[in-house]
């Protein structure tokens, strides 16, 4: 059984990861203010960014979904760990040693099981590069130099050789410690007759890494006529790759992603390797699989996805080239970026064009992309006989529909003019008024009603749905100074201390706020505030919806443009007093209206004693601030 992780690491751990380190490797940050960051969230889809990440707190919130927590809370969701595999992960990164209690540590016996499959392939990663110097992978270097490939490009790339025997890497692993049952749940070994044996093999072999660097399945290339298995073989489904998930290169490129605001999608993995060895550092490419959904949410992310910002995709002209283009634009309404595609001279694919013609034209076959709305239609309008009136009708009601699923109305308007250039339709208007028939059909289904379809035509596909989430209301403005008081306790308690602290609960109208301000009492108050504050404050929380709102409340920056200060501070301080004294004063008045004019004098004394001093504070407040406090 697996020791509990000591107490001082674990504090340690959270201490030495920053967070906007951690989070960059998974999404494109840039400034809010404030010394806040800002991002699309990755746990839900979004337009604009509503993800804030606290650098200087060490927490993250997203605005959008209300998901939100520190540095371990983040792995955790992002890669479905327990909390002993996420301080376990992030310790590694760190170079921290972790202790564990109740018997100690066993290196392999305690780990959980991710990070256990997550070294396998990093053992095996290691395995492979260096088995392509030995003599029997001759021919994987052949294969790499006849594409223009030397040794430093497979070594950036990390392109290693299995060996053709039956279990090369399942002994070398089991003599790292590996179990066969995690070398078969890993999809490095599968179960042969006799026990396990290579899934790969006689093959040269790609590392197919996440986001964040590590090596979570590989892409194996058949070198040898009697191979009888596909040309690519790829990891199957296993705990740490899904196909639909990854995209080879994205760690190599996420940064210069971001910097251009483009990536550049490939097919291949010498594709990509052509690409960044002639200067596209950009791309990218799926592994086995058509580009979709899940792909679309990890580039947002890293592109920062807004108008822009672009995504261009390179396919091989022939037909199949084609058909994966289109493949393409059904997901394009899902960017915001504008989405191109560039289609290579005579079929080739980046590889081969490097090959034939040098790294300038690879280049240009990028700089030279077209919009990917044009290439659809054409591709449509291209299918039909337009020297008839017949081709021409029936060009029009197949391309139609595309055009019609354009969200932005100029837009859609401009390629509805082209596409009556493109099929010689002299009464543009025409073209036009047809488009915004099809796309108003689309606009009422997508809304749930049922309407006739507008004449001729054929169906039309779905329009992606817009991402609904709840209802938040962040902004009340009967609230905001309460809100502003309590972020300001959180993020710079010093400013508010130690008056914040002899504020009562009731001073906070708002029950979620009331429960922020009971959880910082319980943690020690405002006055005792250190490092480790706001991680008292969260375990204070009486639920996930209050440790929520104190989150929220620690990223959220501040309403003001200035530094943060003690007037600023003061300020908050006074309305929200001054608030509860406005309060306790009407109480007072409606208690003695309820008594009237024959109630006992003592009674009437004493709430009109009370209904001064209140006046007097008030009044005090208003003309003194902080200072009458």
């Amino acid at each position: 059984m697996a020791g509990r992780i000591n107490d001082d690491d674990i504090k340690a751990v959270r201490n030495a990861v920053p967070i906007d380190a951690v989070v960059s490797d998974y999404l494109q940050l840039r400034s809010a203010g404030g010394g806040q960051l800002k991002g699309l969230c990755p746990f839900h889809d979004e337009k604009s960014p509503s993800f804030h990440v606290s650098p200087a707190k060490g927490f993250y919130h997203c605005f959008g979904c209300q998901e939100g927590g520190d540095t371990v809370d983040f792995v955790m969701k992002m890669e479905h760990l327990s909390f002993a595999e996420t301080i376990e992960r992030l310790a590694a990164q760190a170079g921290i040693t972790l202790r564990y209690e109740e018997g100690g540590y066993t290196p392999g016996r305690q780990q959980g099981e991710r990070t256990r499959l997550v070294e396998a392939h990093r053992v095996a990663a290691q395995f492979y590069t260096e088995q392509l110097g030995g003599p029997e992978a001759g021919i994987g270097r052949r294969f790499l130099a006849e594409r223009g490939f030397d040794q430093a490009a497979a070594e950036h790339f990390g392109v290693g050789y299995s060996p053709a025997g039956w279990d090369h890497l399942t002994r070398f692993l089991r003599g790292k410690g590996f179990s066969d049952k995690e070398l078969v749940l890993s999809g490095l070994s599968q179960e042969g007759r006799r026990g396990p044996i290579d899934r790969f093999r006689g093959r040269l072999m790609w590392p197919i890494r996440d986001i964040t660097g590590e090596v979570v399945g590989f892409g194996a290339r058949k070198l040898r006529d009697d191979d009888n298995g596909p040309k690519y073989l790829n990891t199957p489904e296993t705990p740490l790759y899904r196909k639909s998930q990854v995209l080879y290169g994205i760690d190599l490129a996420k940064k210069d992603i971001g910097k251009q605001s483009r990536a550049v999608v490939v097919e291949g993995y010498t594709d990509v390797m052509a690409c960044h060895l002639s200067g596209v550092t950009t791309a990218i490419a799926t592994c086995g699989t058509a580009f979709g959904g899940d792909h679309v949410k990890i580039l947002r992310r890293v592109l920062m996805d807004n108008s822009r910002s672009e995504v261009v995709f390179t396919f091989d002209g022939d037909a199949a080239g084609q058909k994966a283009a289109l493949r393409a634009f059904e997901d394009d309404q899902k960017f915001a970026a504008r989405t191109s595609i560039a289609v290579s001279p005579g079929g080739m694919d980046p590889c081969e064009l490097r090959l034939a013609e040098g790294d300038e034209a690879v280049l240009k076959l990028v700089e030279e992309r077209s919009p990917l709305f044009e290439f659809a239609i054409r591709s449509f309008v291209r299918q039909h006989n337009l020297d008839t009136a017949e081709g021409r009708s029936a060009a029009l009601e197949e391309s139609a529909p595309v055009v019609a699923r354009i969200k932005d109305p100029s837009i859609r308007h401009d390629y509805a003019v082209q596409l009556a250039g493109m099929l010689g339709i002299l009464d543009e208007m025409f073209v036009v008024r047809r488009v915004g028939q099809l796309a108003r059909f689309a606009r009422e289904r997508a809304d749930g009603r049922q309407p006739q379809p507008p004449g001729r035509g054929a169906p039309l596909p779905p329009e992606p749905q817009p991402p609904r989430g709840p209802a938040v209301n962040l902004r009340n403005p009967a609230l905001q100074v309460e809100r502003e008081l309590l972020k300001l306790a959180l993020q710079h308690p010093h400013l508010v201390a130690p008056t914040f602290d002899a504020y009562r609960e009731d001073e906070f109208t708002a029950p979620p706020y009331a429960a922020v301000r009971d959880a910082i009492e319980r943690a020690g108050g405002v006055t005792g505030a250190d490092d480790a504050f706001l991680v008292r404050v969260r375990d204070q929380a009486p639920d996930d919806t209050v440790r929520s709102t104190i989150t929220e409340l620690a990223v959220e920056p501040l309403r003001t443009r200035r530094e943060a200060d003690e007037l600023y501070a003061g300020e908050h301080l006074v309305a929200v007093r001054l608030k509860a004294v406005e309060r306790a004063i009407a109480d007072v008045r409606g208690r003695l209206q309820r008594l009237g004019p024959h109630a006992p004098p003592d009674q009437l004394t004493a709430a009109q004693n009370e209904l001064w001093v209140l006046q007097q504070y008030d009044r005090s407040l208003r003309e003194g601030g902080a200072g009458a406090l």
